[in-house]
């Protein structure tokens, strides 16, 4: 019996910048789509400059996924 688990990881596949939202969305098992939007969102309500520190530091912390 073998349990597979999830982990957080940039997306090879989904990918527009970095694959950070395509990642989180395939760990969430959404639409990438609706990631990016609630990321843009949340950014521009937010005056865009913490959801682009945000992002970036996702950038570097998150692995990349490797297929």
């Amino acid at each position: 019996m073998s349990t597979k688990t999830k982990k957080l990881m940039r997306s090879d596949n989904e990918k527009m910048v970095a694959g950070v939202c395509g990642g989180i969305a395939e760990y969430f098992d959404v639409d990438p789509t609706i990631v990016r939007l609630i990321y843009v969102l949340g950014s521009i309500f937010s005056v865009a400059f913490p959801g682009i520190i945000v992002y970036l530091i996702l950038w570097v912390v998150m692995p990349q996924k490797i297929d």
